[in-house]
């Protein structure tokens, strides 16, 4: 069943809604580029940027956490938007530091914002767009007048070492947006959301272990039950498919038309993903915002990353229209659409110079429980050429 929100709901007709304000983004200093993967794994620099547009990916340090990365994100966040105080933070994350309690109350204190609320947005590389409507919510609502919304992963603790299709793909980091109750006519405002789900595609993306199923039943589950498992053809349908008709759903709301938006920002999961939903949209490459090559995909993270990067190198101006979208397990997605603000300077994401430490993948022996190419979700199908999943696009 897909939740949409109404054309007549009022927080769409509401003259207020959230304004963004700051943003800014961290990845860890370790990276591994393409050349630094398992030789097991039998991949090359090449391969991988043609499957996936991956140059290299960052690591999380041994004993650096989610939390870690999400307090020094909203830091810079925060210090961007010029120290305001916030009345709320959200944190979206699928690889939270503990099953319980949530993160964000222990974010909250560590950056000294006091007893205010504070909540988790479980939605995979969904949650950012989630998080970025239950921030609306609030705001429009008058639980809050400020809010500081973080995504952030450590997706290399979920990596089982023998899985190279999701080795190649994921790293870690953080991106944070500070938002503000305002008009919708200023720069920055959020001006349309569209959410969707399917529970039926539950096993698509996963972990299977390490809830509460497994505890109440541990016979049933292994060791490798503890890894994050990922059907790569149908993901890779799902997503263009999914992307697609929110973008087009959000872009309806907003009363915009595909020409009208000058940057799309989709979930950074793959360039080949990212490139099938901007054709169909459609938004031409040039407009597209992107860093996937250099940071890999981040998961919720990965929208807030992208744009923060783009706003440190100056790639987006105010009063520009941008589009974004995301698809993740669950199955979740969703979209919005926003004008994008006036902004002090953003520091850049990519903190790392030449002397960037290059950290060795490790993976036991054997390696012969490794993903078959044809699986992965670099490989994909394209929706163009299957008639089910052609018309749905359509």
């Amino acid at each position: 069943m897909t939740f949409r929100l109404p054309s007549a709901a009022p927080l769409l007709r509401t003259p207020q809604t959230a304004v963004l304000e700051g943003i800014a983004g961290f990845v860890p200093p370790d990276a591994v580029p393409n050349h630094a993967l398992p030789a097991a794994w039998d991949v090359d620099d090449a391969w991988v940027r043609r499957r996936t547009g991956i140059g290299e990916r960052r690591r999380a340090a041994p004993g650096v956490t989610t939390g870690d990365l999400a307090l020094e994100a909203a830091g810079r966040a925060l210090a961007v938007a010029g120290g305001p105080l916030v009345d709320a933070v959200i944190v979206a994350t699928s690889t939270p530091d503990r099953p319980m309690p949530a993160m964000a109350p222990r974010l909250t204190t560590r950056l000294g914002l006091g007893e205010i609320a504070a909540w988790d947005v479980s939605a995979a590389c969904s949650g950012f767009v989630y998080g970025l409507a239950a921030a609306v919510g609030a705001l429009t609502s008058g639980c809050a007048d400020r809010v500081l919304l973080v995504a952030a992963e450590v997706y290399s603790t979920l990596l089982d070492p023998q899985d190279r299709s999701a080795g190649i793909l994921f790293g870690d980091g953080a991106g944070a947006v500070v938002l503000r109750r305002g008009e919708r006519d200023e720069p920055g405002a959020v001006l349309a959301l569209d959410l969707g789900g399917d529970g039926s595609g539950e096993e698509l993306i996963q972990v299977p272990g390490g809830g509460a199923r497994e505890r109440s039943r541990p016979g049933e589950f292994g060791p490798g039950d503890r890894y994050f498992r990922m059907r790569g053809r149908e993901v890779y349908q799902h997503a263009v498919t999914r992307m697609t008709q929110s973008a087009h759903a959000v872009l309806k709301r907003a009363d915009w038309a595909a020409e009208d938006v000058d940057r799309f920002c989709a979930h950074q999961a793959n360039a080949r993903i990212l490139s099938a939903v901007g054709d169909r949209i459609p938004v031409p490459g040039e407009r597209h915002v992107t860093n996937i090559a250099r940071v890999g995909n981040t998961g919720a993270a990965s929208i807030p990353l992208a744009l923060a990067d783009a706003a440190a190198r100056d790639e987006l101006r105010a009063g520009e229209r941008v589009l974004l979208t995301a698809f993740g397990a669950g199955l979740t997605w969703g979209s919005a659409a926003l004008v994008w603000p006036e902004l002090p300077p953003v520091p850049h994401v990519d903190t790392v110079g030449a002397d960037a430490e290059v950290v060795p993948v490790p993976v036991p022996a054997p390696a012969a429980n490794l993903t078959d190419p044809a699986t992965d979700l670099a490989e994909g199908v394209d929706p163009a050429t299957d008639p089910a999943l052609r018309t749905q696009i359509a």
